[in-house]
């Protein structure tokens, strides 16, 4: 597995020590999960907008709900 060497002050390595005890997990798996969270989410995030760009760029026309029921049919009751 590999290292990864973090600096913070000592008051960031207090506040994050109580981080890890407050969620009962070591230093580094919190910092591994919160810091990872975060870069999926923000991946993600840039993923999206960069589709609708494109999207929006491609000239693409949506059609609401009830253009789909009225052409393909509604739901049997």
């Amino acid at each position: 597995m590999a290292m990864i060497s973090i600096r913070v002050s000592e008051a960031e390595k207090d506040w994050l020590t109580h981080m890890a005890e407050f969620y009962g997990t070591s230093l580094s798996d919190l910092v591994k999960k919160y810091s990872m969270e975060q870069l999926e989410d923000k991946y993600d995030t840039l993923m999206a907008e960069a589709a609708y760009k494109h999207y929006q760029e491609s000239g693409q026309k949506t059609v609401s709900m009830q253009e789909v029921i009225d052409e393909f049919g509604g739901f049997k009751e």
